[in-house]
């Protein structure tokens, strides 16, 4: 019995030290001594058969062999990288420069399984500058308040003169651009908050803003441009006197945008009386805004030179240059009509225009680089305008659905008290959490200098589907109110805008089965990028030397997550390093566990399916949600301590990050039950599940917490919803509603005085106007209390109103007299030679008549 004790001491020695070095990923050399140092131990001072003894020395001798690093690279490695090279799936030149595009940032610790969280906890919260801060409470604000979404989209399909003179005259256009060529030069975080305030009012004045703020002509000259080409057109971009587009989408290519087949052919061409080597381009694109109102055109195109006029290649590849709309040949004008959303987007097409080499952006020596240019500006541009319209969407969709559902009555209580109600208010409050923290995180990174790549695409499509998700809740409990489009109605062109945003910077089904982990797979991840560089290395020994580096340690990086993975997910990660001791800590913990069992299900897949993993769509998409959920957790939780970790917002913590995990938990479940190789899929179970799935969805306990903070007033509500126009002004129902819902705290033990004045048989009506009229004659309330709630309920039976209106506004509408015809052109005679023509196939169609 003793004997079996030291035995089994033994054993849990070996075990128990394995996985620990594994999971403290120790390096294979220090493992290596370790291991021998305990082997040797044993051999003197444990008890053995020779034949186990000889066992474990040649296993420790397998371990040793690596470490003879010129013998690894000759006999294993080499090998080894011949069949990583025919085993690689092929990559396009656009795959390749969006890989190389952006820098890796918390993304890759998540991809680690190892996240190091003082990194991200180091970063500085991001705050308004004085000047940004005086922007948002000034002009921002202002222009909200100018802003009728009625008019502008039913009514007039534009926004006013004035409208457009404010927003060119405080240089909303030129919130990126610097000082120096007279724009705002503003921050990232800045740019984001005033997305947010002005999409919380209008979807027209956002995207009108937004797209100059992203990408378009400005941030590809600031980046790219010449000094002349600067010079040249930012000062009137940051003026308002040039309005810019940027045109890539074609009828042909609209996610696949390396299929453009608008097109630029060097030649030579007449330009201002002299003859030029140019560019003749031809183009039609579409879903271009600003593009019927735009001066000056960023325009994406493919590049060829048949005459090697400007090189030794024939075909360049996708080219960006700039052209002025007044160019002969430029077609702009006419728009689209987006879900009835009356901003400005619409066409553009180029008939054999020619422009001088010189409005290539960067010059002639950028040519072919256009692509590369667009992946490096969209890992930035795509975190912010987009993400932030979603955020101000929901901001709104908060403020407004936590007051109408307090002051809006059905069976004598509000329907917040309703289970089903608080349950669509509680994943409104969550949503809009998630997308505050993943902007104001995500945007203060950048500001830190970061060009967030692979978050930058989870941003975009998981906050534009929480804001659809958002707009769909929030129709649900308004109802009718929702539904009645007119004056009245603040939800119904939000509700309508939001697949607007699901389809452009990539529409979110690519996004999410190709982009986000087909990018993060090999950009994020620590050795698969640099193993990829080392097999393309032309210089074969350089080559040699950095593949076995990363595969070695890639091996480790595996072996790791194997140990890392199951003692997580075994223990609850309970004893997992975490940056705080707060009552946020178990959450760091939960990420932490995710992130080691999604680096081995990477891996594990990379491995088996190889090149194949591509054409998996699912399977990858899955893979990216479970990277998408542990990245926005991360935010939520930076983003409460940005905050200043405010106790009483903790219930939309919890609610966001449980959400959030339990979703990563699903994915990981759902990516083994349908991966190919059931043995594999078996294998990572036991290694990731242990305990089966033991993470649960937020409680209904918890989601009416969450709903007590966003339909009271408060700190919390006030927070949630800090950037959205909800000032009280006439034409703001936010701010009514706010008033509304203040008042309703105020006159609460008033209306239960009625009720209870009416169980005691004090007043008999049931209608509350006449309610308080008997109440008041009946001295239950004073004069001044009865028009008090008189008033009150005005206010809200004006908030509940839905519009109406006469047969005939919803006939043919005009406002003023139908225009006249226009002039027709006179009649030109056809010359004899026509005539001939035309006699000839009226004779021939009569013959094809007759022989029918």
């Amino acid at each position: 019995m003793a004997g079996l004790t030291v035995s089994l001491l033994w054993a849990l020695l070996f075990i128990g030290g394995g996985i620990y070095l594994a999971y403290q990923r120790i390096d294979l050399r220090t493992s290596t001594i370790a291991a021998g140092i305990a082997l040797a131990a044993y051999t003197v001072f444990g008890s053995w058969s020779w034949l186990w003894l000889l066992l474990l020395w040649i296993l420790f001798g397998v371990m040793v062999v690596p470490n003879l690093i010129d013998v690894r690279r000759e006999k294993l490695t080499k090998p080894l990288l011949a069949v990583y090279r025919k085993m690689l799936p092929s990559m396009s030149d656009t795959e390749r420069e969006a890989l190389e595009a952006g820098s890796v940032w918390w993304d890759g610790e998540l991809f680690s399984g190892m996240p190091e969280w003082d990194k991200l906890m180091s970063f500085p919260a991001p705050k308004l500058s004085d000047e940004e801060q005086a922007f948002v409470d000034g002009p921002c604000e202002e222009l909200c308040r100018m802003i009728d979404d009625w008019a502008i989209n039913h009514e007039h399909g534009d926004m006013p003169k004035e409208v457009w003179d404010y927003i060119i005259g405080n240089k909303f256009f030129a919130m990126i651009i610097p000082k120096q060529y007279g724009g705002l030069e503003f921050s990232a975080y800045a740019n984001s908050v005033v997305i947010e305030k002005l999409a919380s009012r209008s979807a027209v004045a956002s995207s009108t803003v937004g797209v100059p703020n992203s990408l378009g002509p400005a941030e590809l000259l600031l980046h790219y441009g010449t000094e002349e080409q600067k010079d040249r057109y930012l000062p009137g971009l940051a003026a308002g006197t040039e309005i810019p587009c940027f045109a890539l989408t074609s009828p042909q290519a609209g996610s696949d945008a390396a299929a453009i087949i608008d097109n630029g052919v060097v030649c030579k061409g007449t330009w201002q009386g002299k003859e030029i080597t140019g560019i003749r381009l031809n183009w039609d694109k579409r879903y271009i805004t600003l593009a019927p109102i735009a001066t000056v055109l960023g325009l994406a195109f493919k590049l060829y030179d048949p005459d090697h006029l400007i090189g030794d290649q024939d075909e360049y590849g996708i080219t960006a240059a700039l052209i002025p709309t007044d160019t002969e040949g430029v077609e702009v004008g006419n728009r689209h009509n987006p879900l009835s959303i009356a901003f400005m987007n619409g066409p553009t097409r180029g008939k054999d225009v020619f422009v001088p080499l010189d409005y290539i952006i960067g010059g002639p020596e950028m040519a072919g680089k256009g692509w590369k240019m667009l992946v490096e500006l969209l890992s930035v541009g795509r975190a912010i305008t987009l993400p932030s319209t979603a955020a101000g969407g929901g901001q709104a969709a908060s403020y407004a659905t936590g007051a109408y559902a307090t002051i809006r009555k059905q069976f004598n209580t509000s329907i917040a008290n309703f289970e089903g109600v608080s349950d669509a208010i509680a994943r409104i409050a969550g949503h809009t959490y998630i997308m505050n923290a993943a902007c104001a995180v995500t945007s203060g990174a950048i500001d830190q200098g970061e060009k967030p790549a692979v978050p930058s695409a989870i941003l975009k499509y998981h906050c534009t589907e929480l804001g659809r998700k958002c707009a769909n809740d929030a129709m649900d409990v308004h109802g009718g109110k929702g539904v009645m489009m007119g004056p009245n109605n603040y939800l119904g062109r939000g509700y309508m805008a939001t697949p607007i945003a699901i389809t452009v910077e990539g529409a979110n089904i690519l996004t999410r089965s190709l982009i986000i982990y087909g990018q993060g797979a090999i950009r994020c991840h620590p050795f698969v990028l640099r193993e990829l560089q080392a097999a393309g290395d032309e210089d074969h020994d350089r080559g040699l030397i950095e593949f076995d580096d990363a595969l070695f340690g890639h091996i480790g990086y595996a072996i790791s997550n194997l140990a890392r993975s199951f003692f997580l997910a075994l223990t609850h990660a309970k004893f997992s390093r975490v940056p705080l001791n707060t009552p946020t800590r178990r959450y760091y913990q939960n990420i932490n566990r995710y992130s080691a069992a999604f680096a081995l299900a990477s891996d594990f897949a990379m491995l088996t399916l190889g090149g194949d993993l591509k054409k998996r769509e699912l399977l990858s998409a899955r893979l990216g949600d479970i990277l998408s959920s542990m990245y926005l957790a991360s935010c939520v939780l930076k983003h409460f301590e940005n905050q200043g970790r405010r106790a009483t917002d903790l219930p939309l913590v919890e609610w966001s990050v449980r959400t959030l995990m339990y979703q990563a938990q699903e994915s990981l479940h759902e990516f083994l039950l349908n991966f190919p190789n059931r043995w594999v899929s078996w294998f990572l179970r036991f290694f990731i599940f242990p305990r089966g799935r033991t993470y649960k969805d937020p409680s209904d306990e918890l989601g009416r917490r969450v709903v007590d903070l966003v339909t009271a007033p408060g700190e919390s509500r006030e927070r949630l919803s800090q950037y959205a126009y909800t000032t009280l002004d006439q034409g703001n129902p936010l701010g009514k509603l706010q008033q509304a819902l203040e008042l309703s705290i105020e006159f609460a033990p008033l209306e239960k005085r009625l009720r209870q004045a009416r169980k005691e048989g004090l007043i008999s009506a049931d209608y509350l106007g006449l309610q308080i009229t008997e109440a008041e004659k009946a001295q239950v309330i004073s004069k001044a209390e009865a028009n008090g709630l008189r008033d009150y309920h005005e206010k809200v039976s004006a908030l509940l109103d839905v519009d109406e209106f006469p047969h005939d506004e919803f006939l043919h509408r005009s406002s003023g007299p139908a225009p006249a015809d226009p002039p027709k052109k006179p009649a030109k005679k056809a010359s004899k030679k026509k005539a001939a023509k035309k006699t000839a196939r009226k004779k021939s169609s009569k013959k094809k008549t007759a022989k029918a």
